[in-house]
């Protein structure tokens, strides 16, 4: 069987869908849009002059180009997977579509934050979504992200601090961080919060003349972290924090990966008290003003999940059921 999946995959999860179809013997490739950038200067400076006077993103376009490109020279695929449609233009979908006998999307986007043309949706045979209320309202087929990382006891685990949270910038985020902080502060917790993005800049140059008390740790960072260093951050902090962002109703991999490392999940995010891997004991959802935030809660020791709940979260049973590989799935 030939599967492709089609992404941007900036931060590096759409990889393990690749490498968890190979593992089952199945001829799977990647079309990694992200990868895809201006060669040179030249090319930067003609496309931002082609954005403000012709209204073209000449980086969009090549990066459409270079999809048909790979399935031609890849050829028919008996399934392709593309990850958040929004990316492509409907054309290009339309080629995408040629190549294949069945055409699936993921949306880990709810359609609120990022909207999807009903006529590129029209053109799948399957859609899922992690977004409670897009399958409420849309009728697609719910399917939370998945367990990517190996499952590591917490007993194998030394934390030195209390709560770490990386995240991309987001003013909803920002300003609930600054509500969050003066909780974690008063109850006197170490904890670490790296917030990346282009938006931080000025939070950068602000701490750079201020200040920081030795146990608040908040980075503003241009530059992202590399995937594959994230899982020593997480290993170091007793719990892992998740903040959605505004119109957001599913679960972001954070969950997955305090799963899979048996880390407690501090969340604002209140859908979570309704899947089946919920226990107070690990799961926190803060309230508006953070004053349900209490230290024992890292006191107490972390609440195994059992091992049926777990699988159906990891990547293995995600392929089988976004595949059909499995029909008991």
């Amino acid at each position: 069987m030939k599967i492709c999946v089609i992404s941007f995959d900036f931060w590096g999860y759409d990889y393990y869908i690749v490498d968890t179809l190979r593992s089952k013997n199945i001829d799977a490739q990647h079309i990694k849009i992200g990868d895809i950038t201006h060669s040179n200067f030249s090319e930067r400076a003609t496309n931002a002059v082609s954005k403000i006077f012709l209204n073209k993103n000449l980086k969009t376009e090549k990066r459409q180009r270079f999809v048909i490109d790979s399935l031609e020279q890849m050829g028919y695929q008996d399934q392709i997977l593309v990850m958040n449609p929004d990316t492509f233009d409907l054309s290009t979908l339309q080629e995408i579509r040629k190549y294949t006998g069945r055409l699936i999307t993921y949306l880990y986007d709810s359609l609120e934050r990022v909207s999807v043309d009903e006529e590129k949706l029209n053109l799948f045979d399957k859609i899922f979504s992690f977004d409670i209320a897009d399958v409420e309202n849309y009728g697609f087929e719910k399917l939370t992200n998945y367990i990517y990382m190996p499952l590591t006891r917490c007993e194998k685990q030394r934390p030195e601090i209390d709560l770490f949270y990386i995240t991309s910038y987001d003013n909803k985020r920002v300003e609930f961080i600054k509500l969050l902080t003066k909780k974690l502060l008063e109850l006197k917790l170490k904890f670490q919060i790296i917030v990346i993005g282009k938006k931080g800049w000025k939070y950068q140059l602000r701490n750079t003349f201020i200040k920081i008390p030795e146990n608040l740790h908040i980075i503003f960072s241009i530059k992202k972290i590399s995937h594959k260093k994230l899982p020593k951050y997480y290993k170091n902090s007793r719990a892992l924090l998740d903040l959605t962002r505004e119109n957001q109703y599913g679960l972001s991999f954070r969950v997955f990966e305090a799963m899979a490392l048996e880390k407690k999940i501090i969340t604002d995010n209140e859908s979570i008290k309704s899947y089946d891997f919920y226990n107070p004991q690990n799961i926190l959802v803060l309230n508006e003003n953070c004053s349900n935030l209490e230290k024992s809660f890292f006191e107490t020791p972390y609440v195994k999940v059992p091992e049926e709940i777990y699988y159906r979260y990891t990547l293995e049973h995600w392929t089988d059921k976004v595949f059909g590989l499995n029909k008991k799935t």
